[in-house]
């Protein structure tokens, strides 16, 4: 592990950006568009929507779907860029394919630590250790390229809030800065989901400031 890696985890550990504890904060969509604090221009994938049965797959079991799954926003398939939902730290990135996944820490105006996660991305921009913005890209939607290689049904960002900090992981020679996982396959009732997780549509929803 580099010293840079090390140093990221350290800071990740020590430091929660000031400009986000104790201050109510706007969250936004992640996705561009002229209003990103309303939900009624996104569209979802067919099967993509909070609690959705998802049917067992080669070594996965059945089991409900964790986030949303939000279509490109636009006919843009060169830079169609992914935005934080809220102001937070970056705390595990995974950069290794379909599944390539962003996991940011935010803090309420409580305190309280509040997890969300962006998936099937590419081009992403930040490391561990970064603090981000929600009017700063953090990544984008595949392009063409990467769609007609790893299959269009990758043309959505699958986007979640967790209640429950990520699952330590241990990172690997192919994905050296994925600390964290979450618990998508392991939600089999809405028991589990509701242990883990928040409706992304209604808790941004809750936390749009002039509503």
């Amino acid at each position: 592990m580099t010293k840079r890696i090390l140093l990221a985890i350290l800071f990740h550990a020590l430091i929660v950006p000031p400009f986000v504890f104790g201050q109510s904060v706007d969250w936004l969509l992640p996705v561009s568009g002229k209003n990103r604090t309303t939900w009624k221009s996104v569209q979802f994938t067919h099967i993509g929507s909070y609690g959705l049965t998802r049917k067992a797959r080669p070594g996965i079991p059945e089991h409900l779907h964790t986030g949303v799954d939000i279509k490109r926003p636009r006919p843009n398939y060169a830079d169609e860029p992914i935005l934080p939902a809220a102001p937070g730290t970056v705390m595990s990135v995974r950069d290794d394919g379909p599944f390539a996944q962003i996991i940011i820490e935010h803090r309420l105006p409580t305190g309280d630590p509040v997890w969300t996660v962006y998936e099937h991305i590419a081009g992403i921009t930040v490391t561990v250790g970064d603090v981000v913005s929600p009017h700063k890209p953090i990544a984008r939607f595949m392009n063409k390229e990467e769609l007609d290689k790893y299959g269009w049904q990758f043309d959505h960002v699958h986007f979640e809030v967790l209640k429950v900090r990520p699952r330590a992981l241990r990172p690997t020679d192919k994905t050296p800065l994925r600390f964290f996982g979450t618990y998508g396959p392991e939600c089999y009732t809405a028991s589990d989901l509701e242990k883990y997780y928040y409706d992304p549509i209604s808790f941004i929803e809750a936390r749009w400031l002039d509503r």
